[in-house]
This record gives C-alpha cells, sequence and structure tokens, in this order.
C-alpha cells in the first residue's frame, strides 16, 4: 500500500514539474517541533511550484488531532510520535496507504546555560536542588509521554511527579528552561539546538523505542494530489537536507 502511493505520489511530483498551473492552498498540521524546518520547507515548496500556497498549524500532536477529528480543513498531518498517528488511523482520519515516516528525532534534557547543576542521569532530577521541571503535557504532547516512558522506566515518575510543570507543547517547554523558570526540562535535540545561548544539553535521555515521526494524507482533504505532492516534497532531497540542516535524522 505504502509503495503504491508512493508511486502516485511521484508521479503527481514529476506531472506538476512539467504543467505547472494554478495549486491549491494547502493546510498542513505539524508537531510544534516542526516550526523552524517545516516553514523553510513550506517556502521551498511555494518557490518551486509557483501559485501554490501552504499554510501551517503548529501545535502539540494530541490537539492537532483532536482539530482534525472536529472537522477541521487539515490536508496533511504530521505528527511526532506514532501513538498520535495510530489514533489517527484508527477514527479513519487519514489515508493508511500515505503514512509513512520521515525523520527521527532525540529525547534530550536541558538546564538553563547558567545553571550550576550538572546532571549526568536521570536519577540526578532526585536531588533536593532541582524543584521544577519542565515537560509537555504527557496526555496531548508526544515528547511528554516519551519523557514519562523514560522516568517510569527508571523508576523515577512517582517520585518527580510533584516537581513537573507541564507544557502545552514541546517549545513551551523549552521557553520555560530558556527564560530560567525551570532547573531542566524535556525536549527534542532539534529544539534545543535552537537557543544553543540559553539552554544546554545536560544527558540524552535513553529510550526504548525511536522518536519516528509520520506524516500523512488526511481523509477529509479537498486537495488530494495537491497534498500528495506536499508528502513527495518532504521525503525529496531538497527538503530533506532542511530537516537534517535542523537536526533531525533520518527515519
Amino acid at each position: 500500500m505504502t509503495s503504491r502511493f508512493l508511486r502516485r505520489a511521484a508521479a503527481v511530483l514529476l506531472c506538476s514539474l512539467s504543467l505547472g498551473g494554478q495549486a491549491a492552498e494547502l493546510t498542513v498540521s505539524a508537531a510544534a517541533s516542526l516550526t523552524n524546518a517545516f516553514k523553510e520547507i513550506g517556502q521551498a515548496y511555494e518557490a518551486q511550484y509557483p501559485g501554490s500556497k501552504v499554510l501551517f498549524n503548529f501545535g502539540a500532536s494530541g490537539a492537532l488531532l483532536q482539530q482534525v477529528a472536529k472537522g477541521a480543513p487539515v490536508d496533511v498531518f504530521a505528527s511526532a510520535d506514532q501513538e498520535t498517528m495510530d489514533e489517527a488511523q484508527k477514527q479513519a482520519l487519514i489515508q493508511p496507504a500515505s503514512r509513512q515516516d520521515f525523520v527521527r528525532n532525540t529525547l534530550v534534557l536541558i538546564v538553563p546555560t547558567d545553571s550550576k547543576q550538572t546532571l549526568t542521569s536521570l536519577a540526578d532530577l532526585a536531588r533536593p536542588a532541582v524543584q521544577r521541571i519542565a515537560l509537555g503535557n504527557p496526555a496531548s504532547v508526544p515528547v511528554g509521554r516519551y519523557s514519562r516512558h523514560a522516568l517510569e522506566a527508571a523508576g523515577l515518575w512517582a517520585t518527580l511527579e510533584p516537581r513537573f510543570i507541564n507544557a502545552t507543547n514541546v517549545r513551551q517547554a523549552l521557553d520555560y528552561v530558556a527564560r530560567g523558570e525551570v532547573d531542566a526540562g524535556f525536549v527534542y535535540a532539534t529544539d534545543a539546538a535552537l537557543m544553543k545561548d540559553k539552554v544546554r544539553v545536560a544527558l540524552e535521555v535513553p529510550l526504548e523505542v525511536k522518536i519516528r515521526y509520520p506524516l500523512a494524507l488526511t481523509t477529509g482533504s479537498s486537495h488530494k494530489e495537491e497534498a500528495a505532492r506536499f508528502i513527495a516534497f518532504v521525503k525529496a532531497p531538497v527538503a530533506q537536507a532542511v530537516l537534517s540542516r535542523y537536526g533531525f535524522q533520518k527515519p
């Protein structure tokens, strides 16, 4: 199924290259951690296909899923985890044949650059000096779920839970740390790289599963061919180079 979709998307891509013409306006809902990279990819896409327009809606993957479920006009959905996309597929909100992983990320623990904390393991978060820890709300934010899995595996979740400051998305968790409002926080490596002057990575958090981002065409899309072309573009070398520059890895 997936290979058939890719062949179809590639055909659409090649056809569009030769024919040009007026393109539809696309709406792409994507995980907050993709904000910078996808904005640049959107510009590259519009430059390659004159007349096309890509509108982005960034946020927590779970919140975006709820919007799609309520009928929001979304053509392409990109989440930061498999669980959210699984739920979208379960609710028949995406076309399964179009679903594919396009990048991979890493979970890291960060502290403010001027922090005197030396955190070399998750167990160090239990120190009395670490009073406030930012992480995405596990109920709707993938980075929060990844963080919870790691802390539960380390036997630390219950101990640290009173210290958690829940964020609505990964960028809010990053901001909390950057402003020094918390002692530490869980974000993706790609987010930490955006604020090297304000945060530093204390450690890479071990996980049992790799963080792979899937994207898919929504069943409610009114611009399926254009959406398929955008997905093909994200998988193509130009967009992959942009993602790599922002620190994302190949899936």
